[in-house]
């Protein structure tokens, strides 16, 4: 860990793997925690964990590279080689959130499917083009290294990795003592924000609000077109080149986004939410929501309900 992690992900690491609850575990063993830092002092954050230098990386098992906060600044190079070296050795890495960044610079993402927060995971595709980063799972096991989505996708990835060393007894021992699934389906899909519509009140952001307040009515393609003044042509390329989507896309994920919205804040059953949204009937909602979201209409309600 470096002093520039995030407290959250820290956080995270510290409960599951550095509290003892070798009762949990079949073997009666838990995990040694080693918080390493720059010049092993005690991390601000976590001053009653055994702490280490960047060497001790080399021992480890496992090495947990939490998030950090300023992805404009590269990482410390003694990290980096430690990071190497420890692989090297035999050492599982693995990157909370935006720590796949340090293990991009290190070059143990090179080749691999990785993914990280859906915020970043762009501009970790962009400055690494060898990675196959996946902005839509919540973690992925690459067997000597693993990656996390963006927060809470820390806790499920912590989980899966005792799942995967202890068994799922301890992994579901452990999730209901936090009180959390020990298992979540989807991805970050499920968090990502609904589509902006584009800034500018002299594009197409009147006829997208248009649309937007209609979604419960049949629109078209040709619908959006008239209202724009466009021909179905001129309405592609203007939003493929605004909004990088085609306008049927944008329907479907405008649609999607609606649903989102009426499953979370009101008590409208499925059908009722499909009719709202626009998409006719129980059956088509969960079609699009499922390939859209990744979970179907009642598990993310169940998620995501608000009281």
């Amino acid at each position: 860990m470096h002093r520039s992690s995030m407290l959250y992900e820290s956080a995270i690491a510290a409960e599951i793997f550095g509290v003892d609850r070798s009762e949990l575990a079949s073997g009666g063993a838990w995990y040694d925690l080693v918080v390493c830092t720059a010049d092993g002092a005690p991390h601000p954050w976590l001053p009653h964990l055994a702490t280490s230098t960047y060497a001790e990386l080399a021992r480890a098992d496992s090495v947990v590279v939490p998030s950090s906060d300023d992805l404009d600044e590269n990482p410390d190079p003694n990290l980096v080689a430690a990071l190497r070296a420890a692989h090297d050795g035999g050492a599982r890495i693995v990157s909370l959130c935006t720590g796949a960044f340090v293990l991009a610079a290190a070059g143990l993402l090179d080749g691999r499917v990785a993914t990280t927060h859906w915020m970043h995971a762009e501009e970790l595709a962009r400055r690494y083009p060898q990675i196959d980063v996946r902005p839509d799972v919540l973690y992925v096991d690459g067997g000597d290294v693993l990656t996390s989505a963006g927060k809470s996708a820390a806790l499920d990835l912590c989980l899966h990795l005792v799942h995967r060393d202890l068994g799922a007894a301890a992994a579901r021992g452990i999730a209901r003592t936090l009180v959390v699934p020990a298992h979540r389906g989807g991805g970050q899909a499920q968090f990502i924000a609904p589509p902006a519509l584009p800034r500018s009140a002299e594009g197409l952001a009147p006829t997208l609000e248009w649309a937007r307040a209609r979604l419960d009515r049949p629109l078209t393609v040709r619908d959006l077109a008239g209202r724009a003044g466009l021909s179905t042509r001129q309405l592609a390329r203007r939003m493929l080149a605004e909004l990088g989507v085609t306008p049927l896309e944008w329907l479907h994920q405008q649609r999607v986004a609606r649903a989102q919205e009426l499953l979370e804040r009101t008590d409208a059953s499925v059908e009722q939410v499909a009719a709202r949204c626009g998409l006719g009937t129980a059956a088509t909602l969960r079609r699009h929501f499922q390939r859209a979201v990744g979970v179907t209409p009642t598990s993310y309600r169940s998620s995501f309900r608000l009281s």
